[in-house]
C-alpha cells in the first residue's frame, strides 16, 4: 500500500491520503455497513480520475467512487481506494436555458444546481430528501428519484450524456446510440434481445433494482446508453461529467393535504390521484409524525416548549391518522384534487412558508424515522422497496403483518404515488440472534415485494443490503446477464466489487459488529450518516421549541472549513472507528479524534438540527474526559475551564479592578493573543441584588448580601420583590456570567420580573451556585459532577421555577445536569424547573403586558437556546413588546471558551461572518441589537463594534423610568 500511495501521489495533482483519519471518515455511508478502504483520493479532474483508475488497476486494488456518502445500502463504502469526487470535481460547467440542459461534474451538490438554474425558472426534476448534500454523481449512480419523480421521472430519465472512465483508465462518452460503448456491449445485447424483452419484471416507474435499466438498450427504446448506465452504483466506471435535462419550475405550486382514516386508506387512494397529473403524491401516517422529534406537534402548531402556542402556517394537519401531500402546479389544480379525493378532511396550503414547514417534516424522516415511537433505534436495510401504485395498499397491510410476525417495529412513509415505501426497522444488528432475524425477515420481505410485482429498490439502489436477493426478483438468467453486462464494462472486476453482481451477503460487514457494548458506543452509533450536517448553509432547524422555519445551527465549523472531519457525521465516524480500534488505533488517546473535535464549538446545534439528535458537544466532553485522564491538560482547560473558581476568588479578594488593568497590559497564559478579555464587573450581581429586589418604594437593606458563604437558598438580602398577593415564587439563577461579568443583566431581570408582579428571590452564595458549564466544555466531568452536587446542596429545595438568564447555563442545567447525576432526584427536579425569562413570564405572569418598544431588532438566537431550550416563548414576548425582526441562526463563533483558545480565532471569526455580522451590518438604522448569551454579546462587541443587550435589558429600559420610557416622554436619555 505504501508503493500504491507513492505512485498515486506522483501521478495525480489531487490529494492522496492513506492516513487513519481519512480512511476512518469513509468506512461508512448512511447504511448499516462498514468497509475499510486502504486510502482516499480526491482527483482534481477527469485526467486525475483516469490516472487513479489506471494505477489502481495495475496494482489490482479496487476503486469505489463516492459523492456525499448518503447511500443507504453500503455502495458508497469500499475496501480499496475511495475516490472523493466532492472536493474538486464539484462544478456546474454550463447552463443552456433555451435547451434546458446543464453540464455538471459528479461532485456537484444538487441544491447548487437547483439554485443556479432557478433564475431561469428551471430545476432538476429528481429531488431526494438529501438534496442539500447529495451529489449529481451519486444520484446517477443510484438512479435517485425523490418526491417529484411522479411528474419528472428518475435521474435516468433526466440524463442525456455521460462522460465515463473505466477501471483501466479508458474514457467513454455515451448518450443515445452505440457511440462510446465498450467493446462487446452491442454484441451482448444482440445476443439477449429476447431475455431483455420478456425476462425482466413488468416495467413501472420505480423498478430501480440491479441493472434494471438494461432494457433501455433495446433498439425499440432507442439504445439509450446513458440511461442504462444510471443506477450502476459505481460498479461499471466513474462518471466525470454529465449533461442533464432541466424542467420548468411551477411559479406558484400549491399543496393539497388530504387526511385519511389510516395508512391503508391513504395508500389505496394514492393511485387514483395520478390522473390529476400531480407533481408529488407523498404519504405518511401518524406513527411517523410521532417519532419526528415532536413532528406531530410541529405540524399541528404546538411549539413543544410551552405547550400549544403560536401556530405556524398551516396551523394544523387535516383530521385523520394518515395523510397524502399532493403538490399541484397551482392553487386551482390543488383544489380540484381536494374536490375529487375521497378524503376525511383536506386543506390547501399556498403559503410557501407553510409548505416548507410541512415538507421539512417529510425530508427529515430519513433521520427521524430512526427512532420508533417508544424510543428504540431503527435502521435502514429496507428503506425504499416499491410496488406498482395500485398494489400499495395491499402490500402495506401485508408488510405490517410481516413486521408483527417477527416482533419488529417500523414506520413506513414515502412516495405513495409511485408505490415506493421508505421504512427503518428496529433490527437488533448487534447480536447473532438479531442478525439472523434480520436475514430471515429480509428474505421473506423480498418474497413479499416480488409477489406484488415490485422492486427490491425503488430509488436508492441495492448495494450490499439487497443485491444478494436479486435472483428472487429477476431470476437466474437475468442475474447472469447482469454479470455479463458488468464484465463488458469492468472485465477486471475492480469497480466497487461486492455490489449488485457477485455481491457480499446482506449480513456481512455490519457496522455494529466492531463496537463494544457500552452506552457511549450506542450513542455514537446513532449517527446514521444522513449528513444533514454537511450543508453549505445551516439546515432549516426547528430547534427545541419545534417552531419550523427558523435557521439552524449545525455544523458551523464544517461550513467554515468544508472538511468532512469537522462535520457532525465526520466526528461521529472517527469516534466509531476509535471505539472499533481497527483504523484509529489510539483509543481515547487518539490524536485523529482530538484534532477533529478541536474545532467542535460545542454549539449543540446537532442535538436539534440532526434528525437523529446526535449530541456531539456531549461526546466531545466524554472524549476529553478520557483523553486527558491522568495527564497535564492544556492550560486553557485550567484558565477557562476553571473560570467560575477564578472569578469567585477574584471577587473575594475584591481584585476586579487590578485584574482588568493587568489583562489590558499582559497576555493571559494559555489564551488566544488575538482576543481582549472581557472586563470583570466591579461588584458581583448578588452583592448588589438586594438593592433591586426590595419591595417597590422600600429602602434598600443597609448591607450587601454575603456572597462568599454557602448558606441555603433565599433572598439575597431584603424582602422579596413587589409581588401581588398569591404570586408565584421565582428563583433567579445567578450564573457565573451574570454574577461576575454582566450584573446589569441580572438587575434588569429583577426589574422586569418584579414589574410582572412575581415574588423573586436570588440564591445566596454567588459562585457556589454553578451549572458546571465550563467544566463540561473542557471535559472535566468529575469536576463538573462535584460542582453540581455542591450546587444542589447549596440550593436546597427551590420553590417554583428557576429563571436562568444565560442560555448556555440554562441548557446545562436542563439537559446535562440530570445526565451527569442520574441517581440524584434533586437534579431531575432542578432541571424540570429551569425556565428562560420569557417562559417564566408566559407561564407565571400570563396577564402581564410588557412595555411597547416598537423598534426593529437584530441579533442571534443563542445556539444552546435553539438546541435545548427553544425560543418560541421569546419570539412571542418580542412580538408583544413590538420588537420587529427575526434573529438569525448559526453560531456567533465565540462559543464560551472556544474563541479564546489558541488556534481557534480564525474559525471563530469566520463563524461570526457567516450570518451574525452580516445581519448586523444590514440592520435598519436605529435597530436594537439583542443577544442573550454573554459570548454572543462579547463577539458582537469585539468584531462588530456594537453593544448587544439581553432581552431583559431591552424590556427593563421600557419600564417606567427607563431610557425608552423617558424617550417616549420627550426626556433626554442620559444612560450611555
Amino acid at each position: 500500500m505504501r508503493d500504491l500511495e507513492r505512485t498515486l501521489r506522483a501521478e495525480l495533482r489531487g490529494e492522496v491520503d492513506f492516513g487513519a483519519a481519512a480512511r476512518a471518515l469513509v468506512t461508512m455511508d448512511a447504511s448499516n455497513y462498514r468497509r475499510v478502504p486502504v486510502g482516499v483520493v480526491a482527483p482534481r479532474d477527469a485526467d486525475d480520475v483516469a490516472a487513479a483508475l489506471h494505477v489502481c488497476a495495475e496494482a489490482g486494488v479496487p476503486v469505489v467512487p463516492r459523492g456525499g456518502g448518503t447511500s443507504i445500502a453500503g455502495q458508497a463504502t469500499g475496501t480499496g481506494v475511495v475516490l472523493d469526487l466532492t472536493r474538486h470535481m464539484n462544478g456546474l460547467l454550463s447552463v443552456d436555458p433555451a435547451a434546458r440542459t446543464a453540464v455538471v461534474q459528479p461532485g456537484l451538490v444538487l441544491d447548487r444546481l437547483r439554485d443556479a438554474v432557478r433564475p431561469y425558472g428551471l430545476t432538476f426534476g429528481p429531488d431526494p430528501s438529501t438534496h442539500a448534500r447529495c451529489t449529481l454523481g451519486g444520484m446517477i449512480g443510484n438512479n435517485a428519484c425523490g418526491a417529484h419523480s411522479v411528474a419528472w421521472g428518475t435521474t435516468a430519465d433526466n440524463v442525456t450524456e455521460l462522460a465515463v472512465t473505466t477501471y483501466a483508465g479508458r474514457a467513454h462518452r455515451i448518450g443515445t446510440g452505440w457511440a462510446g460503448a465498450p467493446d462487446g456491449l452491442r454484441e451482448l445485447v444482440g445476443a439477449h434481445l429476447g431475455l431483455l424483452r420478456t425476462g425482466l419484471p413488468p416495467r413501472f416507474s420505480r423498478r430501480i433494482s440491479g441493472y434494471g435499466g438494461l432494457d433501455a438498450l433495446l433498439p425499440e427504446r432507442g439504445v439509450r446508453l446513458a440511461q442504462a448506465f444510471c443506477g450502476s452504483e459505481g460498479t461499471l466506471g466513474v462518471v466525470t461529467e454529465a449533461v442533464v435535462r432541466l424542467v420548468e419550475l411551477p411559479p406558484a405550486p400549491a399543496l393539497a393535504v388530504l387526511g385519511y382514516a389510516d395508512e391503508s386508506a391513504a395508500a389505496d387512494a394514492a393511485a387514483g390521484l395520478l390522473p390529476y397529473r400531480p407533481l408529488t403524491v407523498e404519504g405518511m401516517a401518524e406513527d411517523l409524525l410521532g417519532t419526528a422529534g415532536g413532528g406531530l406537534g410541529r405540524a399541528r402548531g404546538v411549539d413543544g416548549a410551552g405547550g400549544a402556542g403560536r401556530a405556524s402556517a398551516p396551523a394544523a394537519l387535516p383530521r385523520g391518522r394518515a395523510w397524502l401531500f399532493v403538490e399541484m402546479p397551482d392553487e386551482g389544480a390543488a383544489r380540484a384534487v381536494v374536490r375529487g379525493a375521497d378524503a376525511l378532511d383536506a386543506l390547501v396550503v399556498t403559503d410557501p412558508a407553510g409548505q416548507r414547514a410541512l415538507w421539512r417534516i417529510r425530508e427529515d424522516a430519513a433521520g427521524t424515522a430512526t427512532r420508533t415511537p417508544d424510543g428504540r433505534m431503527a435502521w435502514p436495510g429496507w428503506e425504499d422497496c416499491a410496488v406498482p401504485p395500485a398494489r400499495l395498499g395491499a402490500y402495506l397491510r401485508e408488510f405490517r403483518a410481516l413486521l408483527a410476525a417477527h416482533g419488529l417495529r417500523g414506520t413506513p412513509y414515502g412516495h405513495f404515488g409511485e408505490g415506493c415505501v421508505h421504512v427503518r426497522i428496529d433490527f437488533d444488528l448487534a447480536s447473532a440472534a438479531g442478525v439472523a432475524r434480520f436475514r430471515t425477515f429480509s428474505e421473506e420481505l423480498a418474497d413479499l415485494v416480488v409477489a406484488h410485482g415490485g422492486s427490491l429498490s425503488g430509488e436508492h439502489g441495492d448495494g450490499q443490503a439487497r443485491a444478494e436477493l436479486l435472483p428472487k426478483m429477476y431470476g437466474a438468467d437475468v442475474v447472469r446477464l447482469f454479470g455479463a453486462y458488468k464484465d463488458v464494462w469492468d472485465p477486471a472486476g475492480g469497480m466497487n466489487p461486492g455490489m449488485l453482481v457477485r455481491p457480499a451477503r446482506l449480513d456481512e460487514n455490519l457496522r455494529f459488529a466492531v463496537l463494544p457494548a457500552t452506552p457511549f458506543a450506542g450513542e455514537v452509533a446513532r449517527c446514521v450518516g444522513v449528513a444533514k450536517c454537511r450543508t453549505a448553509a445551516p439546515p432549516g432547524g426547528t430547534g427545541a421549541s419545534g417552531a419550523p422555519g427558523g435557521s439552524g445551527v449545525m455544523c458551523p465549523s464544517y461550513r467554515v472549513t468544508g472538511e468532512e472531519q469537522h462535520s457532525t457525521r465526520g466526528r461521529a465516524r472517527l469516534l466509531h472507528e476509535m471505539l472499533a480500534g481497527e483504523v484509529v488505533t489510539g483509543g481515547w488517546r487518539s490524536e485523529e479524534v482530538a484534532e477533529a473535535l478541536d474545532l467542535c464549538l460545542g454549539c449543540k446545534g446537532c442535538l436539534s438540527d440532526c434528525p437523529v439528535g446526535v449530541d456531539m458537544a456531549s461526546y466531545k466532553s466524554e472524549f476529553l474526559h478520557h483523553h486527558w485522564a491522568g495527564r497535564i491538560r492544556p492550560l486553557a482547560h485550567y484558565t477557562l475551564g476553571g473560570l467560575p473558581a477564578w472569578l469567585r476568588l477574584i471577587a473575594r479578594l475584591r481584585a476586579a479592578g487590578a485584574v482588568n488593568a493587568a489583562a489590558r497590559l499582559l497576555p493571559v497564559p494559555g489564551l488566544a493573543r488575538e482576543r481582549a478579555l472581557p472586563e470583570l464587573a466591579k461588584r458581583p450581581f448578588t452583592r448588589d441584588a438586594s438593592a433591586v429586589t426590595g419591595r417597590a418604594g422600600a429602602a434598600a437593606p443597609s448591607g450587601p448580601a454575603d456572597t462568599a458563604g454557602g448558606g441555603p437558598a433565599g433572598a439575597a438580602g431584603g424582602p422579596p420583590g413587589a409581588a401581588r398577593e398569591g404570586a408565584a415564587a421565582v428563583t433567579l439563577w445567578p450564573d457565573t456570567f451574570t454574577e461576575y461579568l454582566a450584573p446589569e443583566v441580572g438587575h434588569a431581570a429583577l426589574r422586569v420580573l418584579r414589574a410582572a408582579g412575581l415574588d423573586v428571590s436570588v440564591p445566596r452564595g454567588g459562585g457556589r451556585v454553578c451549572c458546571g458549564l465550563t467544566y463540561l466544555s473542557t471535559g472535566r466531568l468529575d469536576r463538573a459532577r462535584k460542582v453540581l452536587r455542591r450546587t444542589l446542596d447549596t440550593l436546597g429545595e427551590v420553590p417554583g421555577p428557576v429563571t436562568v438568564l444565560e442560555p448556555s447555563c440554562a441548557a446545562a442545567l436542563r439537559a446535562d445536569l440530570p445526565a451527569l447525576l442520574p441517581g440524584d432526584p434533586r437534579a431531575a427536579r432542578l432541571a424540570a424547573g429551569v425556565r428562560t425569562v420569557a417562559e417564566t413570564l408566559e407561564e407565571y405572569a400570563p396577564d402581564w403586558l410588557p412595555p411597547r418598544l416598537d423598534r426593529p431588532v437584530a441579533g442571534q438566537t443563542h445556539c444552546h437556546q435553539h438546541a435545548v431550550l427553544g425560543d418560541a416563548a421569546d419570539r412571542r414576548l418580542r412580538e408583544r413588546a413590538g420588537l420587529v425582526g427575526e434573529p438569525v441562526g448559526g453560531c456567533c463563533g465565540l462559543a464560551g471558551n472556544f474563541g479564546f483558545e489558541p488556534g481557534h480565532h480564525e474559525v471563530s471569526v469566520a463563524c461570526a461572518e457567516e450570518q451574525l455580522l452580516p445581519s448586523l451590518r444590514a440592520a435598519p438604522a436605529g435597530a436594537l441589537v439583542q443577544a442573550d448569551g454573554f459570548s454572543c454579546r462579547t463577539q458582537i462587541a469585539q468584531l462588530g463594534g456594537v453593544r448587544a443587550r439581553h432581552l431583559v435589558e431591552l424590556l427593563a429600559d421600557g419600564l417606567a423610568g427607563g431610557p425608552a420610557a423617558r424617550a417616549a416622554e420627550g426626556a433626554p436619555d442620559t444612560q450611555p
